[in-house]
């Protein structure tokens, strides 16, 4: 039976820990035997949960002869991991262990350095630090997971579910996989992937910039079909000095930052309006649907009617 080896650490999430042990105890075989058995081990006797204090029954040398090593997240990414752990993970992967982590449990798993030179995901609120701390790893901030084979990450916690559903159906088809998914009541596969949930601040602009102005301008103007000359001669500069003092202070271009202003306007009409798409894409400033469309899929992920279904609020009489 395969083996899967839940490891906790101090302030661990619950959901991160609680998600694994869930799907991977009630999947079952054709022949209704379970697929999995899991442990849920421990660096230390007993584990700061946060609500509750976990007492692993299964200590580091439990790692040695698991299958699938699962990695939930804790409340700090930064805080360091433990010598031991990071040597036993290291051990589990020499000897060809799967290991898999869901939201910022891949700062544990990037720790080992076993994510150098791989694709990774995380939690979008933590994909930059998760670069920062880990220049070596390619962080990819719009997946829901990602599957280098033996090294896997998620991003969020619900992220982590579809990144057990894809493991279940790595190991025994997609039979066992969608009958686990719907007892997860959850599709076997979602649609696009966590761009679509990911708030598109605007860049920071220092306190008393000279853009200070011309970003409040281009809000309130960005449905209009402004061009970077329109933008340049707001600003009183050429279209050069406003590149170049974009890239200085926004780190993006003029019109990269109206496309976003616009997007944002988009999404919010899609979550409160029941103006068609075709309306919205006019409303915010496209030439065309089409254009809207794609540009929207680009920068969110998904297509503004999907979008709309999972976002938008009740509706009010």
């Amino acid at each position: 039976m395969h083996i899967v080896a839940v490891l906790a650490l101090d302030k661990v999430i619950p959901f991160d820990l609680s998600t694994p042990i869930e799907v991977f105890t009630r999947t079952r075989l054709p022949d209704g035997r379970p697929a999995y058995r899991v442990r849920i081990a421990g660096a230390t006797p007993a584990v700061d949960a946060g609500a509750f204090t976990l007492q692993p029954p299964w200590g580091l040398d439990s790692l040695r002869d698991a299958d699938t090593i699962i990695l939930p997240g804790c409340a700090d990414p930064t805080a360091p991991v433990p010598d031991d752990v990071l040597d036993a993970l290291r051990q589990a992967a020499a000897n060809g262990t799967r290991i898999a982590s869901i939201c910022a449990g891949a700062f544990i798993l990037a720790a080992t350095g076993l994510l150098d030179g791989l694709r990774a995901t995380t939690h979008w609120l933590a994909t930059g630090l998760l670069a920062d701390l880990h220049p070596a790893v390619d962080v990819d901030p719009d997946v829901l997971y990602v599957d280098n084979g033996q090294f896997l990450t998620s991003a969020g916690a619900a992220a982590g579910l579809d990144l057990c559903l894809h493991l279940i159906r790595r190991d025994h088809g997609s039979a066992v996989a969608a009958d686990a998914a719907r007892l997860s009541v959850m599709p076997l596969e979602r649609e696009g992937g966590q761009a679509q949930f990911i708030v598109h601040d605007r860049p920071p602009t220092p306190r008393g910039s000279i853009l200070e102005p011309v970003l409040r301008w281009m809000d309130d103007n960005a449905a209009k079909d402004l061009t970077l000359g329109d933008i340049a001669a707001y600003a009183g500069m050429s279209t050069r000095t406003l590149n170049r003092r974009f890239r200085e202070q926004t780190g993006t271009t003029p019109l990269q930052w109206l496309l976003r202003a616009r997007i944002r306007q988009a999404q919010y009409l899609l979550e409160a309006t029941d103006h068609p798409v075709d309306r919205i894409a006019g409303q915010v400033g496209f030439g065309s649907s089409s254009t809207f469309r794609d540009r929207f899929r680009r920068i969110v992920g998904t297509n503004p009617h999907t979008y709309r279904a999972a976002f938008r609020g009740p509706r009010t009489n």
